[in-house]
């Protein structure tokens, strides 16, 4: 056996190998060009034909030709008569969808802000995150109590007043598989884990428009919870007053009063409130 006996790669392994990295680099490659043509399109601020655009971005016309094909098959990009390029429909639908969000969460933020200055306590927007409950944005009350959620926090939909408003507008037998793939034990041990009787009790404050949870996710703290429901009906997201559970229970009708109206307002602001 001569010196070097260690088995060599076999050359059709390094082949394959090489092929599936031209192949990844060729994907990412179409991906930027892809991002590039569009970007291109929308600095300039109109129409532009292929050669054009390949020459701006110093890219060889035949691969802008497959691209932009591809981006004109898919709706990205649309072909004018005279056979230049613009952003198609597709980007349209995108950009109003991200227009939406943004409308929302600046009306939510402001009323918010409001609802923390009339009743002087933390408030909190949050929204659904697959199994859990997600606090968007946050105001904090002008007292020393401290709130143990913060911007970021996900918890299970069982452990508060929020996360069962979250599902209420769900038909029942959704509602109950959704509880009982997702109910946790809270850390004080108060959650409800019961999916029937979460699923039961998510519609009727779902129905209310009014979720009150007090001590089930941290000890000795209230949540008084109303939905943000968007013109189907559906809640996208919350708005809650989170505070000391003995306050919370001593002036409940003042709290509840507060968080529906600022509720209602973020509806008829976003054109919603016709459900």
């Amino acid at each position: 056996m001569g010196r070097n006996s260690s088995p060599a790669a076999h050359p059709d392994a390094e082949t394959d190998s090489i092929q599936e990295n031209a192949t990844r680099r060729s994907r990412v490659s179409g991906i930027d060009r892809a991002l590039q043509i569009i970007d291109y399109l929308y600095e300039t601020g109109g129409p532009a034909g292929s050669y054009a655009i390949a020459k701006a971005l110093k890219a060889p016309l035949s691969t802008i030709y497959v691209i932009v094909d591809d981006l004109v098959e898919k709706n990205m990009l649309m072909r004018q008569p005279d056979g230049s390029l613009w952003l198609g429909a597709r980007l349209y639908h995108y950009g109003l969808a991200y227009a939406r969000s943004l409308d929302f969460i600046s009306v939510a933020t402001h009323e918010m802000h409001d609802l923390c200055r009339e009743a002087g306590e933390t408030v909190q927007l949050c929204g659904r995150d697959g199994d859990h409950m997600l606090v968007l944005a946050m105001a904090d009350g002008p007292s020393h109590f401290q709130v143990a959620s913060r911007i970021g926090t996900r918890v299970p939909l069982n452990w508060t007043a929020s996360g069962r408003l979250l599902a209420g507008h769900l038909p029942q037998e959704e509602r109950i598989e959704l509880f009982r793939r997702c109910a946790k034990s809270s850390p004080t041990g108060r959650a409800e884990m019961d999916p029937e009787v979460l699923a039961s009790s998510a519609g009727a404050a779902f129905q209310s428009r009014l979720s009150i949870q007090a001590g089930e996710s941290d000890y000795a703290v209230a949540c008084i919870a109303s939905p943000i429901c968007d013109r189907d009906g559906q809640c996208v997201a919350t708005i809650s007053i989170v505070l000391p559970e003995q306050k919370a229970f001593s002036d409940e009708s003042r709290y509840t009063a507060h968080v529906r109206e600022s509720a209602e307002r973020i509806e008829k602001v976003m054109g919603w409130r016709n459900h």
